[in-house]
């Protein structure tokens, strides 16, 4: 008798679990939607939908690239580049390593949020730095290529990879 209540108490835990829809996973980092993320690898394929099934309509070569995820699906993330461009990674191509791409012209780095400081380099637009604070108007961001290294700070309004009103301190 114990054999047939087990054997139905699993059929019915089997059945149960044949009823409830997927969902996706909204909560597994417990982390806010949206937040912005970089790339960890220097090659990310942007997928159409949630999986490796879905085809490729992107592949990124840009490690340390900024993101925003603005949605969540088991293990895959979907994101929104500084261009628009929108689709899915998976979460192992993602840190959470904040950093900012130069945006649109040539840019000033101070080595003081001020327009008057000294300037200690200039930017490219499309350069990727590393975020290592931002407070109000400004960010101070970390800056490098293979020969030079730079830190200073720039305004909020010239980079993309974080919102217009947050501060932090990394």
């Amino acid at each position: 008798m114990p054999d047939s209540l087990a054997a139905r108490v699993l059929f019915g835990l089997m059945m149960l679990a044949c009823v409830i829809p997927a969902q996706p996973s909204h909560a597994q980092d417990n982390l806010p939607l949206p937040r912005f993320a970089s790339f960890k690898s220097a090659e990310v394929n942007l997928r159409t939908g949630p999986g490796e099934n879905y085809p490729k309509q992107w592949v990124y070569q840009r490690a340390g690239m900024p993101v925003e995820i603005f949605d969540e699906w088991d293990t895959w993330r979907r994101i929104r580049d500084y261009q628009g461009v929108t689709g899915w990674v998976s979460v192992n191509l993602l840190t959470g390593k904040r950093t900012a791409i130069v945006l649109e012209t040539r840019r000033t780095l101070h080595d003081s949020p001020s327009e008057t400081a000294r300037v200690v380099a200039e930017v490219e637009p499309g350069v990727i730095g590393q975020i290592d604070e931002c407070n109000g108007d400004w960010c101070r961001l970390e800056v490098r290529d293979q020969a030079n290294r730079a830190e200073g700070w720039l305004k909020r309004t010239e980079i993309w990879g974080v919102t217009p009103t947050e501060n932090f301190k990394d």
